[in-house]
């Protein structure tokens, strides 16, 4: 049987214009800026309008360790707020932006799959509104200001050896991760070691994702610690002059961009920091106002729940004051056989030896999740290759470790493969109250905070620091940015930092390579590993199945 590309599927669908999506929700077309006839963003003046609004209940979909194909969790978002929909309540979902990086790369396009899609799906994945154009650009006037600064007489002081801001682009490219820049002669400014992340990874954009307004955006920019001067002092973007300017690169970028699904249901797309290398969330400005706007807010929480859900429930909700009502796991029977060594060609072969193996990486985030005081449901996205005995392995073992459990099979039939676990959310939201508090207070020192994540939520039996993070440490508490919370940068295809380990690593030793800081994002970076903020592209890109036919229509993406 020949199956529908995601592309195809979202190529067809009926979409309804934006205008007609805002009204659903009581949104008028004057509230709206509108991007073509299909998607938008709200006014200002709109958000200001509903703050005195009641908050609706937040749900959060994370996941068990993904494979490397992904395990499905923006497509159980997407479906599971359809299906909230269909059984009559208001929905809202509340994600981030793809990156251009992982749809050129490995994974294609990331806005869901199948029948659980947004649309137009084109759109989102390449370049949508231009917010991580306006990201990109914000960053690379930074960078090119303090070499500016330098090059014309240096008078903050500031040492070339250790200018820590780096420039970004929105796109997997490891030939700049470290490069060398002013070459050439005088002219061309100073000569000095430089470096590229991928857009996802800037600290812009961890500051889009949790500023609260204009002002609160300034500030976090203004805060930001581009270098060191020659006496070890932080040198922040406010003394350079950058504010302003940046701030006028993001006048559009701040304000949330309006979807639908496939079943259209209001979708606010906004921001997009990845999990593995930042704190992997949506913005703080998009999820608030859903929730004044809606009775149900579904958000996302990028890759496992040792990486999204962390940094959403220890970083976003303790800044934003968000309190989630219930927490959804997201597994697969693929996923979990890939957690018991199957490799990945072989996934969709029955395997209930690997299965019981694997299913243990289920269990610690379900155990993670209850350390944070939000019931959890775990949804299994089944596959039409699952087998009748393996779903039943998964749902025998939510039972045991009472957890509730409900198939899903949103991505063959959209909101209505949903509908069991969105009742089985809404009975747990209804029978169990949520006790949300974070995993560790911000009085204890960084090593306390870190230590608790690795041993805690990675089930590490040791942290060891090399001796650059060592020194990092001392420095930033001296400096006084010991308060802050933690962001640990890990692989995703771990609880550990070996990327190898797979299943429930145990007592394992978690190595702490670098440490930084981000002081306009309100965090301290924890860089653990091998972890590389600029990925490189696979041997066979996903960019080289891409293409453009009769004149328009994009094909091959995903």
């Amino acid at each position: 049987m020949a199956y529908k590309t995601d592309i195809e599927i979202a190529q067809e669908a009926e979409k309804l214009p934006i205008v007609k999506i805002a009204e659903q929700i009581g949104v008028k077309e004057d509230d709206l800026e509108l991007y073509g006839k299909y998607k938008a963003k709200v006014t200002e003046e709109y958000m200001q309008s509903v703050q005195g609004n009641p908050d609706g209940k937040l749900i959060l979909v994370t996941a068990i360790n993904p494979t490397p194909a992904g395990e499905g969790k923006t497509t159980i978002s997407i479906g599971l707020a359809d299906a909230l929909s269909l059984l009559g309540k208001k929905a809202m979902l509340a994600l981030r932006e793809p990156s251009l990086g992982p749809c050129f790369g490995v994974k294609g396009g990331a806005a869901g799959g199948g029948y659980a899609q947004l649309v137009p799906m084109e759109d989102l994945n390449l370049h949508f509104t231009g917010d991580f154009h306006a990201i990109t650009t914000a960053n690379n006037l930074l960078a090119a200001m303090i070499d500016n600064h330098i090059h014309f007489g240096n008078a903050l002081g500031i040492d070339p050896t250790r200018v820590v801001w780096k420039r970004c682009m929105d796109m997997n490219d490891r030939a700049l991760r470290d490069i060398a820049i002013g070459m050439g002669g005088k002219i061309n400014g100073p000569v000095r070691e430089d470096h590229f992340v991928i857009t996802a990874a800037s600290e812009i954009m961890a500051i889009l994702c949790l500023a609260e307004d204009m002002e609160d955006l300034k500030r976090r920019f203004g805060n930001i610690v581009v270098a060191y001067d020659y006496a070890g002092q932080p040198v922040r973007a406010e003394q350079l002059g950058a504010v302003g300017a940046m701030a006028s690169l993001m006048v559009q970028a701040i304000r949330p961009n309006l979807m639908q699904t496939i079943g259209h249901t209001p979708a606010f797309v906004h921001g997009g920091p990845f999990a593995n290398i930042a704190h992997g969330c949506n913005s703080i400005r998009a999820t608030k106002t859903a929730l004044k706007m809606a009775d149900y807010v579904v958000t996302e929480a990028g890759f496992g729940a040792d990486l999204g859900a962390e940094k959403f429930l220890d970083i976003k909700c303790r800044m934003a004051g968000l309190n989630p009502s219930a927490v959804v796991i997201v597994a697969s029977i693929q996923a979990l056989k890939y957690n018991g060594g199957v490799p990945k060609a072989e996934l969709k072969q029955e395997n209930i030896e690997a299965l019981k193996k694997g299913i243990v990486n289920l269990g610690k985030h379900i155990e993670n999740i209850r350390k944070y005081g939000v019931p959890a449901v775990v949804a299994l996205n089944s596959f039409v290759t699952d087998t009748e005995e393996e779903s039943r392995i998964v749902e025998e073992y939510c039972r045991e470790h009472d957890c509730e459990f409900a198939k899903a099979t949103v991505w063959a039939d959209g909101g209505a493969g949903g509908t069991a676990l969105a009742e089985k959310v809404l009975q747990t939201i209804e029978t169990k109250a949520s006790e949300y508090h974070p995993i560790y207070a911000l009085d204890k020192s960084l090593r306390e905070k870190i230590e608790t994540v690795a041993k805690e939520i990675y089930g590490a039996g040791d942290v060891t620091y090399t001796a650059a993070a060592e020194k990092q440490l001392r420095q930033l508490e001296e400096l006084g940015f010991g308060q802050l919370p933690v962001c640990m940068a890990k692989t995703q295809y771990s609880l550990s930092d070996d990327p190898a380990k797979l299943g429930r690593p145990d007592g394992f030793t978690l190595t702490v390579r670098e440490v930084y800081i981000s002081a306009g994002a309100g965090f301290v970076v924890v860089q653990t590993g091998q972890i590389v903020a600029m990925p490189g592209l696979p041997r066979h890109p996903a960019a080289m199945d891409i293409d453009v036919v009769d004149g328009e229509r994009i094909t091959g993406l995903f």
